[in-house]
C-alpha cells in the first residue's frame, strides 16, 4: 500500500517558519514534520509515499534528494573524482523508503491535490486501498489497527476521529464562584484528524479541478452515501497550525517527551 501526503499548502498561520519554507519542512528535533510523519507509516510497513507538493515543493524535493548528506556524517575530499569525493559515515541512517514527488499546483485544495495522484498509485486493483494524511499532525495512531477497522466497515473511506486539547483554559463553576480550572483539557467532540484509508472508488467524489476540497464536498457526499467511516482515536495526537503550537512540538522533542514516536 502507498501512503499520500498532502504537502501543498502554505501555512499562513505559521508565517513566522512558512514564509521561507512549506509547512512540512518545519524542524522538529532534527528532522522535518514530514520526516515524522513518514515514520510513523514506514514502522508499521509502508514505506512507499507520494508527496503533493504545492507551495515550495522545490525545497521537499531537495532536502530528499540530499537526505543521505543532511543526516549523515561525511567526508569531503576536494580532488576526488564526483563519484568518490563525499564518504558517508552512516548507511543506516537511511531510509528504506520510495517517494513520488508529485507537484499537484500551488493554489490546488486538498481534493484536487489527491485527484491527480491517481496515476501515481499504479496498477493496485479496483478494491484496494491507500492511506491519505496531512503533512502537519503526528500522532502515536496504530496504522496497522486503523486499516484492520476499514476493511471491516467495507466503506469507501475512512477519517481518524480525535479529541484535540482545547487552546484555553476551561473553567468549571458554581454560579458565580470558580469552583476549578482546567488548563487546556481535551475537548469532549471529535474533530477529522486526517490519517484516512480510501478505496480507489473515492475517485467518482473527487475532481482535479483546483478547487475542490477534500473536506467538504467530497466527504459529505460520502456521509450521506454510507460510504464513511470514522476511526476514534483515543491517544495523542497534534496539528501544527500555528507557530505556538510548532512551539510546543519543538519543546516536547527537546525534553525526550515525543508520544508519536512509535518506533524504536
Amino acid at each position: 500500500m502507498k501512503a499520500v501526503i498532502l504537502c501543498g499548502g502554505k501555512g499562513t498561520r505559521l508565517r513566522e517558519e512558512t514564509e521561507y519554507k512549506p509547512k512540512p519542512m518545519v524542524t522538529i528535533g532534527k528532522m522535518a514534520l514530514l520526516w515524522h510523519i513518514m515514520k510513523i507509516y514506514s514502522y508499521y510497513g509502508i514505506n512507499d509515499f507520494i508527496l503533493c507538493l504545492g507551495y515550495k515543493g522545490e525545497m521537499i524535493k531537495d532536502y530528499f534528494l540530499n537526505f543521505e548528506t543532511w543526516s549523515n556524517d561525511f567526508t569531503l575530499k576536494l580532488r576526488c573524482k564526483p563519484d568518490e569525493k563525499i564518504i558517508h559515515h552512516n548507511q543506516e541512517c537511511l531510509e528504506d523508503w520510495n517517494i513520488t514527488f508529485a507537484d499537484t499546483g500551488q493554489d490546488s485544495m486538498t481534493g484536487s491535490r489527491v485527484a491527480q495522484i491517481k496515476k501515481y498509485l499504479g496498477g493496485i486493483g479496483e478494491d484496494e486501498d491507500f492511506f491519505v494524511t496531512y503533512g502537519d499532525g503526528v500522532s502515536d495512531i496504530d496504522i496497522k489497527k486503523l486499516y484492520e477497522f476499514h476493511k471491516e466497515k467495507g466503506r469507501i473511506a475512512t477519517l481518524t476521529g480525535v479529541h484535540p486539547a482545547s487552546h484555553y483554559g476551561v473553567l468549571e463553576t458554581d454560579g458565580d464562584i470558580v469552583k476549578s480550572f482546567k488548563e487546556k483539557p481535551r475537548l469532549d467532540g471529535m474533530v477529522s484528524g486526517g490519517f484516512f484509508v480510501f478505496n480507489k472508488k473515492v475517485f467518482d467524489y473527487l475532481s482535479e479541478d483546483k478547487n475542490c476540497v477534500l473536506e467538504d464536498e467530497p466527504l459529505k457526499r460520502l456521509a450521506i452515501n454510507n460510504q464513511l467511516a470514522v476511526y476514534q482515536h483515543g491517544g495523542f495526537w497534534y496539528s501544527v497550525d500555528t507557530y505556538k503550537q510548532y512551539e510546543e512540538l519543538s519543546k516536547m522533542c527537546e525534553d525526550g517527551n515525543m508520544p508519536w514516536k512509535v518506533w524504536v
